[in-house]
């Protein structure tokens, strides 16, 4: 039986035929005919496999980009454009009569943008939110009186915090509880610092937003449970019974 040819390298080939003297310059028609002639398997480097390889990976990234679409990624993520501040809209709540924490948890869905079907954690998707009457804003139970905010100071040194009750810094600066309470259900972080600009909130009735038209969603802040449908719903079937 005949042996297989045992793979020999062009180098050997080129020693081999220098030694004999029937070779001095390894141009690129001695070494097709030296192919030919000797039966031998070519032995491809390392270094050439990764050659190719890199080629491939070349033209894979071109075709890529001039088809302009991640073919390996399908689902929907959205751009910098779709999360631009020139496209989002604007909203307005009237906080006369309403909870505070129920106010801001409104506020909070719409600043970062959970309403929407487009709605990405990691981007800024949501609106902006105008929010008027912030003096008239109103706590549950004793919170009016009990409820006390914390303030390190400017130098951060034991003993250079204030406390300030509710109902003083209801007096003396409305705007800020509001603002506080909506910063508190957004996220922590860069993200967080931007978004809670968003959120615009006026001690009365006027507020500087006028151009941008916002949408009045007072109506969608959440009543309390004694007081929604299905508790008035209750009530008419047990009189009923």
């Amino acid at each position: 039986r005949a042996q297989p040819p045992v793979p020999v390298s062009l180098r050997h080939v080129k020693m081999a035929l220098l030694q004999k003297g029937q070779l001095r310059a390894f141009s690129a028609d001695k070494r097709a005919a030296a192919r030919v002639a000797t039966p031998c398997t070519r032995v491809v480097s390392a270094h050439r496999l990764s050659a190719r390889a890199s080629t491939v990976q070349c033209q894979a990234v071109a075709q890529l980009a001039s088809t302009k679409k991640d073919i390996m990624n399908k689902s929907y993520y959205p751009t910098s454009a779709d999360a631009a501040n020139s496209t989002k809209k604007w909203y307005i709540i009237d906080a006369e009569g309403q909870t505070l924490g129920r106010l801001a948890t409104l506020a909070a869905t719409y600043i970062r943008g959970k309403h929407l079907p487009t709605y990405t954690p990691s981007m800024d998707m949501g609106a902006f939110v105008v929010v008027v009457n912030a003096e008239k804003v109103q706590v549950s139970g004793n919170k009016y009186n009990d409820k006390v905010y914390f303030n390190q100071g400017v130098t951060g040194r034991p003993g250079s915090h204030r406390l300030e009750s509710f109902k003083n810094l209801q007096e003396r600066l409305p705007e800020r509880i509001i603002e506080r309470s909506v910063k508190g259900m957004l996220p922590k972080g860069s993200l967080g610092r931007n978004i809670r600009l968003h959120l615009k909130v006026f001690k009365g009735a006027a507020h500087t937003h006028e151009a941008q038209q916002p949408v009045n969603i007072t109506s969608e802040i959440s009543v309390r449970p004694s007081k929604s449908a299905g508790a008035k719903l209750r009530e008419e079937l047990k009189a009923k019974a």
